[in-house]
């Protein structure tokens, strides 16, 4: 497919960002609540297998200040990149300077009902639920239980949107896309 061929946007994107819109890096932000789980699971996976295709980043709509520490054993574990996970507020992507997001997936079902900032290039969004495993801070074993449920989630769910032919998606059809992958991946608690 020729530049010119692509969708318009995506191609005035892809300039931008000067890369040909098949060479450049795709942003995707995970959102929870207190971005100390979930987003940052979701985060790290996608830094980990997205490698030079992708760039995950995380936030919380209020955040609680640090990670939660059974996440950060279970991916030094799983040999996921932590170095920049950190708890910190959705408002710092909604900046005029902040990296422009691609694609914004809520991860909890709470921030998925709060009212967003209005993030900078309109990206396309999904919600992707999953269990918080802070819920269970009180059973270490449960809680430890849930991160690795989270984490074989997350893993599914990345690995489907890394095999779509993102370049050649608008942000309808990768809004479509990234919330049928919910839909084909759904949680179910026992």
């Amino acid at each position: 497919m020729s530049p010119t061929d692509r969708p318009e946007g995506e191609y005035r994107r892809a300039q931008h960002e000067g890369h040909p819109a098949s060479e450049r890096r795709y942003n995707v932000l995970f959102l929870c609540t207190g971005n100390s789980a979930r987003s940052i699971i979701a985060e790290s996976l996608l830094n980990t297998l997205g490698k030079d295709r992708f760039r995950g980043y995380s936030a919380g709509s209020h955040p609680g200040g640090a990670v939660n520490p059974l996440v950060l054993d279970y991916l030094r574990a799983m040999k996921a990149g932590i170095d920049d996970a950190r708890s910190k507020s959705w408002d710092e992507f909604a900046q005029p300077d902040a990296p422009r997001m691609d694609l914004v997936i809520t991860v909890c079902d709470q921030a998925a009902g709060e009212a967003c900032p209005v993030w900078p290039g309109m990206p396309a969004r999904a919600h992707w639920s999953a269990p918080d495993p802070a819920a269970f801070m009180d059973d270490p074993a449960k809680a430890r239980e849930v991160v690795r449920e989270v984490f074989q989630i997350m893993q599914r769910r990345i690995s489907l949107l890394l095999s779509l032919p993102i370049e050649r998606l608008d942000r309808m059809s990768l809004q479509a896309e990234a919330r049928a992958i919910a839909g084909r991946t759904i949680v179910e608690r026992t």
